[in-house]
């Protein structure tokens, strides 16, 4: 509007008040009053209307107006003036009444009129509702959008007008840039796609509109740069939109509305420069403190900093408190209506729950503001405003969430607390499906940690759910996912760039998943929830005072959670830790007394309870069974109703005495407490082992009971149901075999059992006992060995019990994988079970049938072995003699098919013992009273041995006598053969260990030789170095040690070196730094061997030098010499030196005027600074004339006789700057020595 009021181009008219400051740009130049002329008068006349107190009805102006044929100024001036007074509404009437007095005028009279009118439409639409508020008919609403429509028909009627007017140009720009915040933000792209939305569109429109304005105005028009910014700004082009606010600042440093430094802040932010945003925000306060941008920015970056602290921690109240009360309230005060404002100061009166309020500021953020970001901050405060209000208010929290997504974008750019937001409300509501989907599109795009715990958090809720039902279900994926989502946040917290802090809730549920089937992980989660928690004691609770750290720590464990404590205990109670298991219940029971101190209404005795009855468990199953009982005891004395303590005493009482006392605790704990199931379950479990054995299971008292209980008390007993599957199982086991119709009657049994077992494994499909019947019954009924592998392999996972590695072996071994099933038979003889005669006759068995498939002797001999130790624990059992004896029988015929060489006859005599053994065996078996075979078999077995194989031995021992005999000779020819290679092999190895290790120290000798000598050579060469030094140098008459000169027969330039000779140092006797072997820097300014340029001593004047001319090379060629002329001003004779490469002078390098005395010194005192530069070119360039004139130099000089460091030669083409600073090449200069190079 300025350029329609100041007359001057918009951008560089300001006003100032009294103090210097700048004023209203938008309104400074409306005078006070204002003289409207009245025509026709005989005198002048005019009527003076006072603008700073308007009428508020503008009628009685506007007639004036019209009646005096006031020119169009006086409409805009008193229009102006109204909206100086915030009364654009009366502005707008005057111009509206100023187009109809001017209806008829030229149009371009009217021009002006539109343009600030399109004006006053566009201002009135910033302050104007996006929504048409409550209460108000859609009609008679006045929303952003009716605004700008109204200021669209008043720039097409301006621009039927004239299109090329100047400010229309801006005009077009801030409406797009105004409808552009109206359009909702564009949705996900795909990559590399290029954008085209509604929004984006209109934004370029304002772009290209801005760029006309700024191009009509030659680039002075500073609003339309800001319109330009601001829309750059809008597009995401942060750097590009910097680029314009700070063109804007440097052109108008002085400029504060609008500010630049409002928008260069901004950008900065969005390009992750904090404090840099920060100090700009702040310059703008600086200039001008009541700026509610400026204020409310700041605020805001101190919001953004006090995150840096958890709401617990001391930094963050001082911080937030400082962005509230001074920055946000103050520029509250200066502007209730801002939007950014309101929305702010919403966030904080959420926090303290003045809910009215919230709404309030909230509904002023959405209504009044064009920024889209904003107003998504309004829904979100009424999302968590309704969110608070409980059940009643979740559906309008939900969809005020997406609302306050959808303001941003929705998707990968929404609003990501809106969309959280809106997930915990749909959890409330019990729309769990609703919420995993939110969730796990959040994932998807942010990989958000709160997201990610919240959604392993209700996956693993099913996951425990599932586990307390009755039927359950299959929730492996779940499982999987719960676990795979909380170790991605356990992950992150590793990462130090994340700053995220571990949460314990994180890891409790963890270990709640990995129980089952990972416990070794579920104990680690809980170990860092333990170290975790003694981190965080306070400091009197970390007795720091206790030296000795073990008692430390354990007097630190005492204030932990007892809950944690025995969690901790039970797993390791699960991994027969049974030490640490004690330690970690003695350490909970005290971890009890303390809480129950620290806080007394807090009721400890459930904690109590349990935990004592887990370490009485522990008792147990170390063997302190006393321990156990008066723990057990105590629990009754204060509990007389816990079942479990007075189940476990009967068990207890069982073990010590199982024939008088042990039956009648088992009777009268299940004539107390015969309806709880436990009880019935453990009383099953005693008629198991206590029953007569029946061959009849409708007889079986163990199955009566477990049919009593499934029909009159749980029909969905699980203990119960494998109960029945196990005596089903038994029975079929056990039945006849004989005939048709005993096979089916057997098969179908077997049937009944799985049946049992699938029942027991639909209510919970990890019972892996269940499971391990199902295998038996495969195996037995079957005959299906594969698949009974993979169920019984997946049990002993579970099931920590001897049993299953006992199926394990069977299996193996009836799939001749004979190794495999020792070592399932072994590792069941390791779980406690090394006295039991049983799995020691299966281990014998196993080592038979692999001695009989590899013909092994040491497999029949450990078969032997173990079913002798079977005998030893049970030698009432006669079947494990017959095993015996079985075994000798079968390692005398192994040894009687085996070939002479592979056995021996010790080996083939204890056999025959065994065999005798055996026959003796077999008697007293067949005479038993219940051998487990006939007594024919075994007699004729008996007779078979003493009959048959006896004699067989006999032979064979007679054979292997008789080849031993033979090849005993062999043997020992052969032994002493073999002891005389390997006696030979072994010299040869040390001989040649012995000519190595003399090779290496002839080498070793000759390396120290070889260094002495070069010792040697390198004092000799230093000597005569020094000596060379010597002979060189000589002291003045002042007493400094000078360089002796030379003197030649012939022109200098130096000794040419021979080749292959010393060049370590040049013939001034300096090293490649320039300075000389005893150590100080030649007088000399320039180094003579490496070009480069040096600096004197500091000590001496440097010598006055001579400005040399380059000159081209004359006309006639000299192919193998140098002219180098010397003239001086005291008169002395020239010099000519030539040189030659081939021919004579191959000790000088060159040779000599036959017209130059012999005793001619070679070193001029006038040109002493450059002789060796003229050697140096002598050598490199042949071909090239140096002359040397003084007459010339003291022309150009004036008599100084300082050098041109222009014109200063190294002897390489180079020239160098004389003077301590470092050398300087001059390109043109370099090239003198060529033939097209001008003359200098």
């Amino acid at each position: 509007m300025a350029s329609l009021t100041n007359g001057h181009t918009n951008g560089y008219a300001h006003s100032y008040t009294d103090d210097g400051q700048m004023g209203d740009i938008r309104f400074a130049d409306i005078p006070s009053a204002i003289d409207i002329p009245v025509p026709g008068a005989d005198i002048e006349e005019a009527v003076e209307v006072n603008l700073e107190d308007l009428p508020d009805d503008p009628t009685e102006l506007c007639t004036l107006l019209e009646n005096e044929a006031a020119a169009k100024n006086f409409w805009l001036v008193i229009s102006l003036a109204y909206a100086k007074q915030h009364k654009f509404e009366l502005a707008i009437e005057i111009l509206n009444k100023g187009l109809a007095v001017l209806a008829r005028a030229p149009p371009k009279e009217k021009i002006g009129l539109l343009s600030l009118l399109c004006w006053l439409f566009l201002y009135k639409s910033r302050e104007a509702p996006r929504v048409v508020p409550d209460g108000v008919l859609v009609s008679e609403a006045r929303t952003k959008d009716f605004y700008l429509q109204a200021a669209t028909g008043a720039l097409n009627e301006a621009s039927r007008v004239n299109p090329s007017f100047p400010p229309l140009f801006l005009a077009r720009g801030i409406l797009s840039l105004l409808r552009a915040s109206l359009q909702p933000p564009s949705k996900i792209l795909a990559p590399g796609a290029v954008e085209q939305s509604e929004r984006v569109e209109t934004l370029r429109q304002a772009l290209k509109c801005f760029d006309d304005a700024s191009r009509v105005s030659a680039g002075r028009n500073m609003m339309a740069m800001l319109g330009k910014g601001r829309t750059l700004f809008s597009l995401g082009r942060y750097a590009d939109a910097l680029e314009c606010y700070q063109e804007v600042l440097g052109k108008m440093p002085d400029l504060r509305d609008p500010d630049p430094r409002i928008g260069i802040g901004c950008c900065l932010w969005q390009l992750s420069h904090r404090e840099e945003a920060h100090a700009a925000w702040e310059r703008a306060l600086q200039i001008n403190p009541d700026s509610k941008i400026a204020n409310i920015l700041v605020g805001l970056y101190y919001v953004h900093d006090s995150n840096r602290f958890s709401t617990t921690e001391s930094g963050f109240l001082p911080i937030y408190k400082k962005a509230m009360t001074v920055y946000t309230q103050r520029a509250f005060k200066l502007d209730k209506e801002y939007p950014l404002t309101c929305a702010t100061f919403g966030g904080y009166f959420l926090a303290r729950q003045a809910w009215a309020t919230v709404e309030t500021l909230a509904r002023k953020a959405i209504e009044l503001t064009d920024v889209n970001a904003i107003a998504s901050d309004g829904w979100y405060l009424l999302a968590r405003k309704e969110h608070h209000a409980g059940p009643s208010g979740f559906p309008k929290a939900v969809e005020f969430y997406n609302r306050a997504d959808n303001a941003r974008g929705g998707g990968d750019r929404g609003f990501l607390p809106a969309r959280f937001g809106a997930a915990q409300a749909q959890i409330l509501n019990n729309d769990i499906d609703g919420a995993k989907f939110r969730l796990d599109k959040i994932i998807q795009y942010t990989k958000n940690i709160d997201a990610m715990v919240l959604l392993g958090s209700l996956y693993a809720s099913e996951v425990f759910a599932n586990l307390a039902a009755i039927v359950r279900e299959d929730k492996t994926k779940e499982h999987l996912k719960a676990t795979a989502l909380l170790e991605a946040v356990r992950l992150a917290w590793k990462d130090s760039k994340k700053n995220i802090k571990p949460d314990t809730a994180v890891l409790i549920c963890l270990s709640r998943l990995y129980e089952a089937e990972q416990p070794e992980k579920s104990l680690a989660c809980l170990q860092q929830v333990y170290q975790m928690s003694l981190d965080k004691l306070p400091d009197e609770e970390k007795h720091q005072d206790i030296e000795d750290e073990d008692t430390r720590v354990a007097r630190q464990k005492e204030h932990l959670a007892p809950q944690l404590l025995n969690n901790i205990g039970c797993f390791q109670f699960q991994m027969e830790k049974f030490d640490d298991a004690k330690e970690a219940f003695q350490t909970g029971l005290t971890a009890c007394i303390k809480l129950g101190e620290k806080e007394e209404n807090k009721d400890t005795d459930p904690l109590i309870t349990t935990i004592s009855y887990n370490l009485a468990r522990t008792y147990e199953a170390i063997g302190l069974l006393d321990e156990a009982k008066q723990v057990y005891e105590g629990l009754l004395e204060r509990h007389d109703d816990y079942t479990d303590a007075r189940s476990r005493l009967a068990y207890i009482e069982l073990r010590q005495n199982p024939t008088v006392d042990g039956p009648k605790a088992m009777a009268t704990l299940f004539e107390t407490d015969a309806a709880n199931l436990d009880v019935r379950a453990l009383y099953g479990w005693y008629l198991s082992k206590s029953k007569r054995r029946t061959a009849n299971i409708a007889e079986d008292q163990e199955q009566r009971h477990y049919k009593h209980t499934l029909q009159h008390y749980d029909k969905h007993d699980q203990y119960s149901l494998t109960g029945m599957g196990n005596l089903y199982l038994t029975t079929a086991r056990e039945m006849r075999r004989d005939t048709e119709q005993d096979k089916d009657k057997r098969r179908k049994t077997y049937e009944k059992a799985v049946e049992f077992y699938l029942k027991a494994l639909q209510l919970d499909p990890r019972n892996a006992y269940a499971a391990q019947g199902i295998g038996i019954a495969i195996v037995e009924d079957k005959k299906d060995f594969t698949a009974a592998v993979q169920i019984f392999s997946k049990v002993k996972d579970t099931v920590r019990d001897a049993s299953v590695y006992v199926n394990l072996g069977h299996v193996y071994g009836e799939l001749k994988q004979y190794s495999r099933a020792i070592e399932s038979y072994e590792a069941a003889v390791a779980k406690d079970r090394a006295s039991d005669p049983q799995i020691l006759a299966c281990l014998g068995r196993a080592w038979l049938l692999k001695g009989k498939h590899d013909k092994s002797q040491s497999a029949m001999k450990s078969s032997l072995d173990y079913s002798q130790r079977a005998l030893e624990i049970a030698p009432d059992q006669i079947h494990f003699k017959f095993n015996i004896a079985f075994v000798q029988i079968q390692l005398a015929q192994l040894l009687y098919s085996l070939p002479e060489a592979q056995r021996t006859l010790v080996e083939v005599e204890a056999a025959a013992s065994g065999l005798d053994d055996a026959i003796e065996s077999f008697a007293e078996i067949a005479k038993a009273k219940n051998p487990p075979y006939p007594r024919h078999d075994l007699e004729q077995r008996a007779n078979m041995g003493r009959n048959t194989m006896r004699k067989q031995l006999e032979r064979a021992v007679q054979q292997q006598t008789e080849y031993e005999e033979t090849n005993k000779t062999k043997l020992a020819r052969a032994r002493q053969l073999r002891e005389a290679e390997l006696k030979r092999r072994e010299d040869e190895r040390l001989a040649a260990e012995h000519a190595v290790r003399t090779e290496k120290e002839r080498l070793a000798r000759e390396r120290q030789k070889l260094l002495e000598l070069s010792r040697e050579l390198a004092d000799k060469r230093a000597e005569e170095e020094r000596r060379k030094e010597e002979a060189e140098w000589t002291v003045d008459s002042e007493g400094e040690k000078v360089k002796r000169r030379r003197k030649g027969k012939g022109g200098g330039g130096g000794k040419r070196k021979k080749k292959g000779e010393d060049d370590s140092g040049d013939e001034n006797g300096t090293d490649g730094d320039g300075v000389g072997s005893s150590g100080r820097k030649p007088r000399r300014g320039k180094s003579t061997t490496d070009g480069s340029g040096g600096d004197d001593s500091g000590e001496e004047k440097r010598a006055p030098r001579k400005k040399r001319r380059l000159a081209r090379k004359p006309e006639k060629k000299v192919k193998s010499s140098e002219l180098v002329v010397d003239s001086d001003s005291e008169g002395e004779g020239a010099v000519t030196v030539g040189t030659q490469p081939s021919g004579g002078g191959a000790e000088t390098g060159g040779a000599f005027d036959p017209d130059a005395p012999s005793d001619v010194e070679m070193v001029d005192p006038d040109i002493d600074e450059e002789d060796t530069a003229v050697r140096q070119r002598q050598r490199q360039k042949t071909s090239r004339r140096i002359e040397d004139d003084d007459d010339d130099d003291d022309d150009e000089e004036g008599g100084d006789g300082a050098a041109d460091p222009k014109l200063q030669s190294n002897g390489t083409g180079n020239v160098f700057a004389d003077g301590d600073d470092p050398p300087t090449v001059d390109d043109a200069v370099g090239a003198a020595g060529e033939s097209d190079t001008a003359e200098y």
